[in-house]
């Protein structure tokens, strides 16, 4: 081989260039994704630093805080504990029936958080404060930490877990020496995503009348119309996520998890549990379901029975559900588009400038719902009038807090295309464009159809935005079981609970299932 011959092989590949539109049309939804971010920091700018005071440093404002903080404090590690006790038992254990309750772990995210409040309330109408609080939320939100922890203890490799044993490591000490440390990107991922949401729910502390920074903006802002405290108050609220998110960051570290070496990975060999610890578990596994899906499935159904068919609205009813419909499609439809550039970026280029568009997608959807909303609604009167109260704003509005969920899936899906494949339907005679829509596209839609369906299940149980956004008229479910449940017609709001409770139990299935695939099994 001649020295200029061996030059060219040893060339690399040159880089695809990067398509300019597509580059444009990602940094716009970026740049979209500041807005709440901005709209907060310019607002608290203008205020002027003693009005700021004023409304900072008094008692309302400290009273808030302490009960945010209580709450994020006492439910995140009720969760992680619920959720990774969970998952070991269902994936490291012979408990009987494992697969079932492997599933129904995971339902309670079908059901509403304002939804599971409702129907305790009902049940327990003493049922309040920071208690009552703690209660909701851990049932609702603790399937976030079970999930991603159950599929890490999936892929987990146990060789290391056996070479401890043999070096004389006890049963207790191994799992927190060795399992415990290897879920911890997990274990500070699903915290993370329960403590954003403890900062962001609304409805569900409304009911147990437990006020938090979330419920007191909204107050604010409907019954006085005062921008400027509700500002004040979403500026400490934004701080809390942005702090939320650099501990979740510096709990996480730059360790890496990842197996090397020769061999290959097996899975564990579930433990025995025995005639004497399987009552125990499966007495334990119960409890959890029954009070997680349990309670709000009899109550809703208690309440229809109590209602009759008087309750059945037929025509409110076909209309909200065909209104939500039609949010949470478009609303996933939009959200797969807008995150198709930076998804698209992020895989056939990476470098500095992926990493930094997919960071800024993260920002609107870690700030509660409520200040997206606030920050939408400024916004549209100000300076697209037109727009404001209209359905376009609701839909930028969900693909602003849902995002992350479309991208992460298509990032996924475009990775299992290689760009080989569409080369070599090119050199075959097809065009880019058919190439593209006939290789890649088609090998991406599982991934996009599933996170398609994660941001639909996201809009159907969204309560505080929507109620910010919609245009005047507007019933969806979330709304129309608001309406009513407000004004104690709880016979009344039951059908249009059973309802989300139904459309989002095949989304939460899609979400298990994803997190099996990310598992590799």
């Amino acid at each position: 081989m001649r020295s200029g011959d061996a030059a060219t092989a040893r060339r690399p590949t040159a880089r695809p260039h990067l398509p300019f539109p597509l580059a444009v049309a990602a940094v716009i939804v970026v740049a979209a994704s500041f807005i709440p971010l901005g709209y907060v920091m310019v607002q608290s700018i203008a205020t002027g630093w003693d009005t700021a005071s004023a409304l900072l440093f008094r008692p309302r404002v400290r009273e808030l805080l302490s009960n945010t903080v209580l709450l994020v404090v006492v439910t995140v590690p009720i969760c992680v504990v619920l959720g990774v006790l969970a998952a070991w038992l269902v994936e490291r254990t012979r408990v009987p029936g494992a697969k079932v309750w492997a599933v129904l772990l995971a339902v309670p995210l079908a059901v509403p958080a304002f939804v599971n409040s409702y129907s305790w309330v009902t049940a327990i109408p003493s049922l309040g404060g920071l208690r009552g609080g703690v209660l909701i939320a851990t049932l609702s939100y603790f399937p976030l930490v079970y999930i991603p922890a159950a599929a890490t203890l999936r892929r987990l490799d146990p060789a290391v877990e056996e070479s401890a044993r043999a070096l004389g490591v006890g049963p207790w000490a191994v799992f927190f020496r060795v399992v415990v440390p290897q879920l911890r990107l997990a274990i500070a991922g699903g915290a993370l995503l329960v403590s954003l949401h403890l900062l962001a729910e609304y409805g569900a502390f409304v009911f147990i009348r437990f006020d938090t920074f979330t419920t007191a903006i909204f107050e604010q802002y409907q019954s006085t119309f005062n921008g400027t405290a509700a500002t004040m108050l979403a500026g400490v609220l934004v701080l809390l996520c942005l702090t939320l998110l650099v501990i979740e960051s510096v709990v996480r570290g730059s360790a890496r998890y990842a197996r090397i070496g020769s061999g290959a990975a097996r899975r564990a060999v579930p433990a025995e549990l025995g005639w004497r610890y399987s009552p125990i578990v499966l007495l334990f596994l119960g409890v959890l379901i029954a009070a997680s899906v349990g309670v709000p499935v009899v109550s809703v159904v208690r309440w229809l029975v109590i209602g009759g068919s008087a309750v059945w609205e037929w025509d409110a009813v076909a209309s909200a559900l065909v209104q939500t419909l039609g949010f949470g499609i478009a609303g996933a439809v939009v959200t797969c588009v807008v995150a198709f550039p930076i998804a698209w970026i992020s895989i056939r280029h990476p470098g500095r400038f992926s990493r930094f568009l997919e960071g800024g997608t993260y920002i609107s959807s870690s700030l509660p719902g409520i200040v997206v909303a606030l920050a939408l609604v400024t916004v549209s009167i100000r300076y697209l009038h037109p727009l404001y109260q209209s359905v376009a704003v609701v839909i930028a509005g969900y693909a602003l807090l849902f995002l992350p969920r479309a991208l992460v899936n298509l990032r996924a899906g475009l990775a299992q295309a290689p760009v080989g494949l569409e080369e070599a339907a090119q050199s075959l005679g097809l065009s880019p464009l058919s190439a593209f829509v006939r290789v890649t596209l088609r090998l991406a839609a599982p991934a996009t159809a599933a996170g398609g369906a994660l941001v639909f299940l996201g809009i159907v149980n969204e309560l505080t935005a929507t109620l910010l956004l919609a245009p005047t008229g507007t019933r969806t479910l979330s709304m129309q079981f608001w309406s009513l449940s407000s004004e104690i017609d709880y016979a009344g709001a039951a059908p249009y609970a059973l309802i989300m409770i139904v459309l989002s139990l095949p989304m939460t299935y899609v979400l298990f299932s994803q997190s099996k695939k990310v598992a590799g099994l």
